[in-house]
């Protein structure tokens, strides 16, 4: 698919980090919530992208820093209200990426109906691995993605679970949001999600296709 920027690069221009919740039911079962009937969706600005060789950050404002492990789909063309027949047309292609969650703060803003942004949107929130063209994952629902922490599994779980596909999510979000090149969708975690602590260190990958490692640190607090 061609490109006026490099897609390899997408986490230094790409605009939007579009995340999808609940979107394995193991997954949504362990956290205690129901099901969802539609696709559930937030952001993250771009600032929270970071890179293996750079750690993830614990905001000092949380205490239970969580990590979710997704498949990440790579927008290579601007999609607007597309179908699902046509949704694929629009994947240039992938990354591996974690959902970062400062779980007790999301857990105060479900509390008092407030959005999440504190619990999802920090700097870090977003760790990406290298970008892997489309044509080197024919089928993205037959992978399987697993996350580690200090060597111990934590999370593993199929693409196959999920609740709504790869073109569903598309077709959904393009409906609501116009997507453009260099933007991110992360597509949902698989259950085993858990808490992380200051130098811990996160591996995860796709099996058979590329691994990641960080470590964890913490922010201080401001005076």
């Amino acid at each position: 698919m061609a490109s006026s920027r490099p897609l390899a690069r997408f986490w230094e221009w790409g605009k939007n980090i579009l995340c999808v919740g609940r979107n394995y039911a193991e997954h949504a079962k362990e956290l205690g919530n129901a099901l969802p009937a539609e696709p559930l969706f937030f952001l993250k600005p771009s600032s929270a992208y970071v890179r293996e060789g750079s750690p993830i950050v614990r905001p000092y404002y949380c205490t239970d820093l969580q990590h979710e492990v997704e498949l990440g789909v790579v927008i290579g063309r601007r999609a607007q209200a597309v179908s699902q027949e046509a949704a694929m047309e629009h994947v240039a292609g992938y990354a591996l990426c974690l959902d970062m969650t400062a779980r007790d703060v999301q857990k105060e803003c479900k509390k008092r109906g407030l959005p999440w942004t504190l619990a999802k949107a920090f700097s870090t929130s977003c760790p990406v691995s290298e970008f892997v063209p489309k044509e080197e994952i024919p089928d993205p629902h037959k992978l399987k993605i697993w996350l580690k922490v200090n060597g111990r599994l934590r999370q593993e779980g199929e693409t196959s679970s999920m609740i709504f596909s790869i073109p569903h999510l598309i077709s959904y979000i393009s409906e609501i949001v116009t997507l453009e090149e260099g933007d991110l969708i992360l597509t949902g975690s698989p259950s085993g999600v858990g808490s992380v602590q200051e130098n811990d260190e996160i591996e995860a990958g796709i099996h058979g296709i590329l691994s990641m490692r960080f470590r964890v640190a913490q922010q201080t607090c401001p005076s």
